[in-house]
């Protein structure tokens, strides 16, 4: 049983970062608002694929809550019926929530499949939760980090209903992100505890301790400042700006990015030569130096050409990707870490 453990944490991982890049691809397309409302889609539970669906039509049957554009705005059915020849304006109420009535097939499947995704990471966390029950009384941890994961994974559904129905709210969009890496966090953790005895002893120093806890404090708080450079990004995108003029009107939280990368990269370009020199065994810092280049290497073409749509969804995944090894790494420590021979 121990195994499936393991097995639906992996599976719950990869589908969260899949969530992540999803989310971003939402955003790099400006898809937020492909689909109107929330759970369903323009009120159906498989979207519409041309305008015409979204059309009044006479002799046709309209289900509860289903949505169709007229005028430029947004009505939905009061109850199922089916329709005259005639519109009659009473059975339909107008969609108060917000005033965007646009639709684009391309916005609303990529909203849909994202949202999708979501869903489906909720299967696994699901069976954890079950699963984890008959743990109860052999580690309690089990239990407790499946049920914070099931509850973090309804936070987000609610915290995604609340973005639709206010129009992208500024803001909302960053704590919907930092709520997936605590996702992310939870079930990092809970894999570990189910794979400890696969896990092999590392090195520590209470100095090395303190600068990878530091180093992953920096990283959250790289992605915030990410996060809400991409808020103003698409602020300015809504106010019609150019995006060749876009570099030229960042905000003080664009230049803190970019300067508090340099920090991070010496920080764990330490970290890794430390873990190195001194046979440390964690493996996870090759994995960060490596993603760190990139992700540099990414943050220099976002800045110098023009923020290439292409780019944005791989610079938030690669620094969630990070983020994750970092924690790994952590919880390699708690699990199995023993004190270095050298000096702390």
């Amino acid at each position: 049983m121990k195994k499936w453990l393991i097995i639906l944490s992996r599976i719950e991982i990869a589908l969260l970062f899949l969530v992540i890049i999803a989310g971003s691809v939402v955003r790099m397309t400006d898809s937020g608002m492909g689909c109107p409302d929330w759970p369903k889609c323009f009120g159906h539970l498989i979207p519409p694929t041309e305008r015409a669906q979204l059309d009044w039509q006479p002799n046709t049957q309209f289900h509860k809550n289903q949505i169709i554009i007229v005028n430029e705005a947004l009505y939905t059915a009061v109850e199922a019926f089916t329709t005259s020849e005639v519109y009659q304006a009473e059975n339909w109420a107008k969609y108060t929530k917000h005033d965007y009535a646009l639709f684009n097939p391309l916005h609303t499947w990529i909203e849909y499949i994202n949202r999708l995704l979501g869903a489906l990471a909720g299967l696994p966390m699901l069976a954890l939760f079950f699963i984890s029950l008959s743990f109860v009384r052999k580690d309690w941890r089990y239990f407790a980090l499946a049920a914070a994961g099931l509850f973090m994974l309804g936070f987000e559904a609610w915290l995604g209903k609340l973005v639709v129905d206010g129009n992208l709210i500024p803001g909302s969009i960053t704590i919907h992100m930092l709520g997936a890496l605590i996702l992310v966090a939870i079930m990092l953790v809970f894999n570990g505890l189910a794979s400890r005895e696969d896990i092999k002893p590392v090195l520590h120093t209470k100095r090395f301790l303190s600068l990878m806890l530091i180093a992953l404090v920096f990283t959250l708080l790289q992605i915030t400042l990410g996060t809400q450079v991409r808020e103003l990004v698409d602020g300015l995108h809504q106010s019609g700006v150019e995006r060749s003029e876009w570099m030229g009107q960042m905000d003080i939280f664009f230049y803190i990015h970019r300067s508090f990368s340099i920090l991070i990269l010496a920080l764990n370009i330490y970290l890794w030569w430390t873990n190195r020199k001194d046979n440390m065994g964690y493996w996870q810092w090759n994995w960060v130096i490596t993603l760190l280049g990139l992700e540099v290497l990414l943050g220099i073409i976002l800045a110098y050409f023009d923020l290439p749509k292409f780019a944005q969804p791989l610079h938030l995944l690669l620094a969630a990707v990070i983020f994750a090894f970092q924690l790994h790494a952590i919880i390699h420590l708690a699990l199995k870490g023993q004190v270095s021979p050298l000096k702390a």
